[in-house]
């Protein structure tokens, strides 16, 4: 049932009914807010519109940011689709968002997927840094690091690009980590936490008593 029902949102994106047609992004993105911001971007891809879906993407976000009744009305889902549906409609015609993204709403309330609308927005942020050559990439370490020893990580990650394209760093800090990093690309994930080791032996050992 899922399958269909994201299968009727793609359709609702994109002229074309056949999955196989469908553009794929610069990078795999995950979850149903990823599967969304997927289609999207093929439908996007083909109308020549990916600047105007980001932009109107980035308003909606700022907008529910700034409104917390709005946000809570369209997140709640006892509050009846087509109340919703009217009220994005407003929305839709204040900022002057394009058509590709009005279908994109009206598919996410008919299937009672509002809630993901800011999860939506920064899946298709990081297919569009990566249509850019934008490599976002976030390390969790336990510590924080000194200039040196970042200069040197940035080094060593710079190493994993692809000609054209420019790492985006985030540095975070994990006490929990206990040792070692994590870390994570848009579409993979190293961990490297002494943590996530000794919770590794620790299931070993459980499981052999």
């Amino acid at each position: 049932m899922a399958s269909l029902r994201f299968g009727q949102g793609v359709r609702h994106f994109s002229s074309s009914v056949m999955r196989s047609q469908l553009i794929k992004p610069p990078v795999q993105v995950y979850g149903i807010e990823g599967r969304y911001a997927s289609a999207l971007y093929s439908a996007a891809s083909k109308k020549k519109a990916l600047a105007a879906v980001e932009k109107d993407l980035t308003s909606l976000t700022k907008t529910l940011s700034a409104d917390i009744k709005l946000k809570d009305f369209l997140y709640d889902p006892t509050q009846k689709v087509q109340d919703k549906k009217a009220l994005l409609q407003v929305v839709s015609e204040r900022g002057k968002f394009s058509e590709m993204t009005k279908n994109l709403f009206e598919t996410m309330a008919e299937n009672g997927r509002l809630n993901k609308l800011g999860a939506v927005s920064g899946s298709f942020n990081t297919i569009m840094a990566a249509e850019r050559g934008i490599v976002s990439c976030t390390v969790t370490v336990a510590k924080t690091l000194d200039a040196s020893t970042q200069k040197e990580l940035t080094s060593i990650l710079d190493g994993f690009l692809k000609k054209g394209e420019t790492l985006d760093l985030t540095m975070k800090v994990d006490p929990s980590l206990i040792g070692g990093m994590r870390v994570d690309f848009a579409d993979k994930s190293v961990d490297m936490a002494m943590s996530s080791t000794l919770g590794k032996y620790t299931n070993i050992i459980s499981q052999a008593l």
